[in-house]
This record gives C-alpha cells, sequence and structure tokens, in this order.
C-alpha cells in the first residue's frame, strides 16, 4: 500500500496500492482539482498543467508543493496489516520473541 498526507487544516489522507497509483491519485484529486486561480499568481501553472498532461504525476505534485507551499509526506511501501498474515497464533509467537523480553531476568518475563 501507498499512502501520502498533505499536512493541510485538517490533514488529508490518500491511499493507493501502489506508489505508481498514489502519483495518479495525487495529481488527479488534489493537484487538477486545485483551482487555476489559485495558482495563477505562480509561475509554475503552465509547468503543472503540461506535467499533468504528459502524466508525469510526480513532476505534477512536486511543482503543486512548490506553487501552493503545500507539503506531501508520502510512504510508498507501507504493509498492510491483514488477518491472514497477523493471525493470533502468529502474533503470539512474535510477541515472545520481541525485544521488550530480550533482558529481562528469568524472574522478570511477563506471564503469557
Amino acid at each position: 500500500m501507498a499512502v501520502a498526507v498533505i499536512r493541510s487544516d485538517p490533514p488529508r489522507i490518500f491511499l493507493a496500492e501502489s506508489d505508481e497509483v498514489l502519483g495518479r491519485l495525487l495529481a488527479l484529486r488534489l493537484v487538477a482539482r486545485t483551482p487555476s486561480i489559485e495558482l495563477e499568481g505562480a509561475s509554475l501553472l503552465p509547468s503543472i498543467r503540461q506535467a499533468l498532461l504528459d502524466e508525469r504525476w510526480g513532476d505534477a505534485v512536486e511543482l503543486w508543493m512548490a506553487a501552493t507551499g503545500e507539503v506531501v509526506d508520502a510512504y510508498p511501501d507501507e504493509e498492510i496489516a491483514t488477518e491472514v498474515a497477523l493471525d493470533r497464533d502468529h502474533a503470539s509467537v512474535e510477541i515472545r520473541l520481541a525485544p521488550v523480553f530480550e533482558d529481562a531476568g528469568p524472574g522478570d518475563q511477563a506471564e503469557p
């Protein structure tokens, strides 16, 4: 999964299945939906438009950030926790091997 957080008030969060889809999503739902009047004072408007037309999604988002002063934090390779990948048995074993238990003395370990 890929995640982007726009540091606005309130923050906006975008989720996509991959980095490639996230770039397209941000270009369509964030950059392209910004009224041109908000970008007309920015000399970057023609470049933003061209990047969108050329499907250079990352460039469009980067130019949009420069023009608006907004910040987009992107996390392209976030793992999705699912019941299959993290079932109770797996979690129970993994928790016992976690660093929190490494330095505990014989009488200091928590009871399962």
